[in-house]
């Protein structure tokens, strides 16, 4: 049994979405699917993952699952899409209640489903999921997000924010919830898989140095060569670096949209009175006062 795999890269957010098929089968699941956006006219478009669902049409492919690594930052899901296209159903960690509740107030997202039902299925750490003849294990990697998962799927992991390319490093810890030494503890967990074990980026920026992208390496390069996490890096020096590193890091282009659609399982806030669907834009103010009312 094999599953075959299939990354499609979105340079706009530097993501890659993954369309991981039973050979067998031919089930398939979407992993991470991005929505294509356009902030600054506020365009939703879905390109992006019409190109995913057309290769799985000419494959003769069933989708099953849309899976979610963590609620993203830096795109915004095509769930919706792929389920009003296929009837698949959306998993995310069970950790994202606690996501949910960080932001609902934050947004005013009162239309946020309790208990996390705006997904079909919260996976459990260590939960399977069937995929054909294949097994989908469901690894609890928290850190990035205090909700983010791998899925490992065969001989192949697919890791999310968690871990980058070796000479990239590793996802930032600076977000709610996160927390750079869960973020060690969970790499160290998926680097104590065997050394052969693939593992599939969601996103790549080019290492300096590096003039093309890429998304896929091995348990045994991240160990000899990744930049912040190799083997003889201790917690107290991957933690101690890795909050110097966030210190210096701006906000993600798409935050504010993402964050909002995503724990939503990328279903946008609900029409105003207008029809018209609108994201929240929480404005801090740096260096003046405030201005009076």
């Amino acid at each position: 049994m094999s599953a075959t795999i299939r990354g499609f890269f979105d340079e706009a957010t530097f993501t890659i979405t993954y369309l991981v098929s039973d050979s067998a089968t031919k089930i398939a699941a979407i992993i991470d699917p991005v929505l294509d956006f356009e902030p600054g006219g506020g365009i939703a478009d879905t390109r992006g993952i019409e190109t995913v669902l057309s290769v799985a049409r000419e494959e003769g492919l069933t989708i099953a699952w849309v899976l979610e690594t963590h609620a993203h930052a830096d795109h915004l899901s095509a769930a919706p899409i792929v389920k009003s296209a296929t009837d698949a159903k959306v998993g995310i960690g069970e950790h994202i209640v606690e996501v949910q509740d960080i932001f609902r107030p934050v947004f005013l997202a009162d239309d946020i489903a309790p208990a996390g039902r705006d997904f079909d299925r919260l996976f459990k750490d260590g939960e399977r999921l069937p995929l054909g003849e294949i097994d989908i294990e469901v690894l609890y990697t928290p850190g990035h997000t205090p909700a983010c998962v791998s899925y490992k799927i065969g001989d192949a992991v697919f890791v999310g924010d968690t871990l980058f390319m070796p000479d990239y490093g590793t996802a930032r810890a600076d977000f709610p919830g996160g927390d750079a030494r869960d973020l060690y503890r969970s790499i160290r967990r998926l680097l104590a898989l065997p050394p052969q074990t693939r593992l599939f980026m969601c996103h790549d920026y080019k290492a300096p140095g590096r003039d093309f992208y890429l998304w896929e390496t091995t348990v045994a390069e991240e160990r000899a060569k990744n930049v912040q996490i190799r083997d003889g890096v201790s917690e107290d020096e991957f933690v101690a670096d890795r909050q110097k590193r966030d210190k210096a890091l701006t906000a993600p282009r798409l935050l504010l949209p993402s964050i909002q659609v995503n724990i939503r399982a990328g279903r946008f806030p609900p029409p105003g009175p207008d029809g018209v669907r609108r994201l929240l834009v929480p404005v801090k103010f740096k260096g003046a006062a405030a201005p009076a009312e």
